[in-house]
């Protein structure tokens, strides 16, 4: 517990989930929607209010900041990262965030949409907040705990440190980035800039997690391109490309490598989206595995499985194509273990038991990392994240910036 501090954690998650800031998937702009920088701005002007002097946004809408250091220890320079944008799943306006003081442990009907029930027997975490504050959006919306509660960590943390300039650390480097929803989060940020060595995210969670390994991920697409001819006259000539994508997701397996058949440490393939004309049709697929080199493996099953399918549709042709998009940020952090273990230490001294465990899924640390900044993933205590259940405890919050305080003195203290 921090004392002698009154937390701004939640006063910030209030205001900071009204602003709406989704993204786009189908933008090629940066950032994908210029209402995330109205966030970013404000952001800016709030850490330059609280004494972080070199605070700005910049035109792609990411927030750079220094708190500098105040100890004669050379102590390596700590990145904390949160993203300001929410997903497109669920919208995002006109969010209506409330407060649930003393919760009870009894469901709870949002206002807005009273089908959308919170209920312990649905999200089981809920019982280790009885008696504390909860917050959660109005039934229409999203909450936007990922990733606004990231950012409200970060700034009370920023907040607390400039205040109390007794507790000893090194320089912290604070990044806000627009764009991590659609996987574009690193797109257009400086590392140069920001001078960081080692970095955490601040998008996890339940308290005591502590991330430092993710999926390794790719997208296959599968193009197919028919025979068209005039449905009037297409006996024994029309080859439909969109049949044909069809008869490929229809062959798929029914009992594994799905996402919704696969958890823990199980890879998948995923059909994300299809479009066409019955001349050409494609289909999007996502691959996820923790050992990258399975990643190929199931590729190969995947394009084989369509080959099959094509080959029995004369006149047809197929295209199969292949394309990066994040790895297993622990093929990086292996090589930096005391990354992970001061953030271990810092859980302990704020009394948690850090729960080690891979995420299903990607951050923006899993890309930070391998572009030169080793960045696991902390927790921030949000729950049923891009739903209309979306909901967060207070206590989480602020134990979250009591383990941040903790982790940069572990740093000074071992430097």
């Amino acid at each position: 517990m921090l004392t002698n501090y009154k937390h701004t954690v939640t006063e910030r998650f209030l205001r900071y989930v009204q602003i709406d800031t989704q993204s786009n998937p189908q933008s090629n702009t940066y950032p994908t929607t210029e209402k995330q920088k109205n966030l970013s701005n404000l952001l800016a002007e709030e850490l330059l209010a609280i004494g972080i002097a070199d605070a700005h946004a910049d035109e792609f809408g990411y927030v750079y900041g220094t708190i500098p250091s105040n100890t004669d220890k050379e102590v390596p320079v700590i990145c904390f990262c949160s993203h300001v944008d929410t997903a497109p799943d669920c919208s995002g306006t006109n969010v209506k965030p409330i407060v649930h003081t003393a919760y009870t442990g009894a469901d709870i009907v949002l206002p807005d949409d009273e089908t959308q029930v919170l209920s312990v027997n649905d999200y089981p975490y809920l019982k280790e907040h009885i008696g504390s504050s909860i917050i959660t959006a109005s039934g229409n919306t999203l909450l936007g705990a990922d990733d606004k509660a990231g950012v409200s960590i970060i700034m009370d943390m920023a907040n607390y440190l400039v205040n109390h300039p007794e507790v000893k650390h090194g320089t912290i480097k604070i990044l806000f980035t627009p764009d991590e929803e659609v996987g574009k989060g690193t797109a257009k940020v400086d590392l140069r800039k920001l001078g960081a060595d080692f970095g955490y995210t601040l998008d996890g969670g339940e308290s005591g997690t502590l991330e430092d390994e993710t999926f390794s991920a790719d997208g296959a697409t599968i193009t197919v391109h028919g025979v068209i001819a005039h449905p009037g006259y297409a006996k024994n000539k029309l080859v439909n490309a969109l049949k044909i994508i069809g008869e490929i997701l229809a062959a798929l397996p029914t009992n594994e490598f799905s996402p919704e058949t696969t958890d823990k440490r199980e890879g998948f393939v995923h059909p994300v989206s299809i479009e066409g004309i019955a001349e050409k049709a494609s289909a999007s697929f996502i691959v996820r595995d923790f050992v990258t080199a399975k990643l190929a493996e199931h590729e190969t099953r995947l394009k084989s499985i369509a080959a099959t399918v094509v080959a029995k549709h004369a006149g047809a042709i197929m295209e199969f194509t292949v394309q990066e998009q994040y790895r297993n940020m622990k093929e990086i952090l292996d090589l930096h273990p005391q990354v992970a273990a001061h953030a271990a230490e810092a859980y302990k001294r704020a009394g948690l038991n850090p729960v080690n465990e891979p995420i299903r899924g990607g951050t923006d640390g899993s890309r930070l990392s391998f572009m030169g900044l080793p960045c696991p993933n902390l927790f921030t205590g949000m729950q049923a994240i891009h739903s209309k259940k979306e909901w967060i405890g207070v206590r989480d919050m602020e134990k979250a910036v009591e383990t941040l305080v903790n982790l940069v003195q572990v740093w000074e203290e071992e430097s």
